[in-house]
């Protein structure tokens, strides 16, 4: 069983940024997540954030992105090779080092996994975003650091070890929920009529009939007496999709997606609870 303290918790700062990131909503709202829960499911784990926060005894991390899934596999089997591989992205960091890796691809876990990672924090606003075949197509961004100083991929390692990570549609882990089970979900913010080309789920849209099937995924775990949190957007259809959960709490955050700082605005996400 996992019991979160909420006071002076240390907790581990996600490594990889990512566009819908949640790094904002734990360091505001850790108080609005349960405190004590037997496992810890996320189907939806881009960056990580809430797990990292929470730091769950036990549980399943998912998500549908393949290379996603085998970085943490590979930090979790053998950080130090990722670190090392990751410092010689570092040295070598230049413009045309930056395309002409963006082409490659690598043959060992550790050094995919650097890869990945080197990607990530030097491509543009840290998006990932693939063509239609699956290739990585964004452009160098404006930093350069490769190597961070909040890394600790060890502690990292021991912290991934406790939980079964899948790569996997979000019903498969979902599903797999029991009592006393925390699902946290934090799906593409697709709503309805809006079918446009920019959510991505992978190479796949994610749909308003994704939607609904995730809804109906979150009904039968919470049949099972799962507790439920859910961050989406905060939208009349979202809020009546879910009308069945008892909280429904907008959230202000800073949207940090627009190229120029000058075009970011604060916006607002939906939190929903199966609980109060």
């Amino acid at each position: 069983m996992t019991t979160l303290e909420t006071e002076d918790h240390d907790s581990l700062i996600p490594f990889l940024k990512w566009a819908g990131g949640k790094r904002w909503l734990t360091s505001n709202h850790l108080d609005l997540f349960p405190t004590t829960y037997e496992r810890y499911i996320e189907p939806f784990l881009g960056s990580a954030a809430v797990f990292f926060a929470l730091e769950p005894e036990r549980g399943i991390l998912s998500d549908r992105n393949a290379d996603l899934i085998e970085t943490y596999r590979a930090i979790r089997d053998d950080w130090k090779s990722v670190e090392d591989a990751l410092k010689k992205h570092q040295a070598n960091h230049r413009v045309d080092y930056y395309y002409d890796e963006r082409e490659r691809r690598r043959q060992k876990p550790h050094t995919r996994a650097a890869h990945f990672i080197y990607m990530n924090r030097t491509c543009w606003n840290g998006l990932y975003r693939v063509n239609l075949q699956g290739k990585f197509n964004v452009p160098i961004g404006t930093k350069t650091a490769v190597c961070l100083d909040t890394d600790d991929f060890e502690k990292t390692s021991k912290a991934l070890r406790k939980m079964h990570l899948m790569c996997a549609d979000f019903q498969q882990a979902i599903s797999q929920a029991r009592e006393g089970d925390f699902i946290f979900v934090d799906p593409p913010y697709t709503v309805k009529h809006n079918m446009n080309g920019f959510v991505k789920y992978n190479e796949q849209i994610f749909s308003w009939n994704d939607q609904v099937r995730l809804r109906d995924a979150l009904l039968r775990a919470w049949d099972k007496g799962a507790l439920i949190s859910i961050t989406n957007a905060d939208h009349d259809s979202i809020r009546d999709l879910y009308r069945d959960f008892q909280f429904h709490r907008p959230l202000s955050r800073a949207s940090v997606l627009a190229g120029k700082s000058s075009a970011r605005s604060d916006t607002t996400e939906l939190l929903i609870r199966n609980w109060g």
